[in-house]
């Protein structure tokens, strides 16, 4: 599906995938916090 839609409307996903590297960067520096809460908010703090 994604190969044919780079071919049709010539789009790609690389803007989602580069956001889902940026996440898992950040919560393997993060791995054991409790708070969810905070962890949320740094996690928009320094994707926005």
């Amino acid at each position: 599906m994604i190969i044919l839609n780079y071919f049709k409307n010539r789009s790609t996903n690389t803007l989602a995938e580069s956001l889902n590297s940026k996440i898992k960067a950040f919560r393997a520096q993060f791995r054991g916090v409790k708070n969810v809460e905070f962890f949320l908010y740094r996690l928009t703090t320094i994707l926005a």
